[in-house]
């Protein structure tokens, strides 16, 4: 079996050559490619080839070399817009702030309208100090930094009627009139949560609020749909 394989090689390697030579008069040209030879044969062919071949000196960087995009989430936008919405109410704050402690100061009380101990005098102080902002949630340093009830109860004693501190005790003083229609300018318009002087027409004057101060509004706006008592005590 031998020799019939080394003989069978040696016929292969007489013959290509003829082939080739017959190809070549016959006008066709042929290409043979060639493989180098392997010195080694690898025996595990399942294993990853790998190069631990590096130069020393080497310098491929880092990741924080690296220029990539910066990309925002949805969420993170969210919160920047918050924030900065909150910065913008805050400066407004702090300028409403600046607006009240500079009309504090250029508030002239020798300016006030006289006591009068009547319903007049009352509307006429109430609508002098209107004039003037000086709102504050449950102060009370008339005629400085006042919430609602307080303004009532300053506004009232300056004309030499003594009232209770809140709106809610507010309500009850004097005698009730059983109607808006039968409201007289002077009478105290009060409930747990808020007190005002009205001054007719349905209007009234009141501490509403930080935004607007002490001003003269429509009864429906100052209550909201709300109920209230109207005592007259002068």
């Amino acid at each position: 079996m031998f020799v019939a394989a080394v003989a069978a090689c040696a016929t292969f390697v007489a013959v290509a050559p003829a082939a080739t030579a017959a190809d070549q008069t016959s006008g066709v040209v042929s290409s043979e490619r060639s493989f180098p030879k392997t010195s080694t044969a690898r025996k595990d062919l399942l294993k990853e080839s790998t190069s631990t071949d590096v130069e020393q000196d080497s310098n491929w960087g880092g990741i924080e070399s690296l220029d990539v995009p910066k990309t925002k989430s949805q969420a993170e936008k969210d919160a920047e817009a918050k924030a900065e919405q909150e910065k913008k109410a805050a400066a407004e704050a702090a300028s409403q702030a600046a607006s009240r402690s500079s009309s504090r100061e250029s508030f002239d009380t020798s300016n006030l309208p006289a006591a009068t101990g009547n319903a007049a005098g009352i509307v006429a102080l109430g609508l002098a100090i209107a004039a003037d902002d000086r709102y504050q949630y449950g102060g009370c340093n008339p005629p400085y930094n006042m919430d609602c009830s307080c303004f009532v109860q300053y506004v009232f004693g300056q004309n030499g009627i003594s009232l209770p501190r809140t709106s809610g005790a507010q309500a009850t003083v004097g005698y009730a009139v059983p109607s808006l229609a039968e409201a007289q300018p002077g009478d105290i318009l009060a409930n747990a949560n808020h007190a005002a002087i009205y001054i007719g027409n349905g209007m009234l004057v009141d501490a509403e609020n930080y935004g607007y101060g002490i001003r003269t509004n429509p009864v429906s706006w100052s209550f909201g749909g709300q109920s209230y008592s109207i005592r007259r005590v002068a």
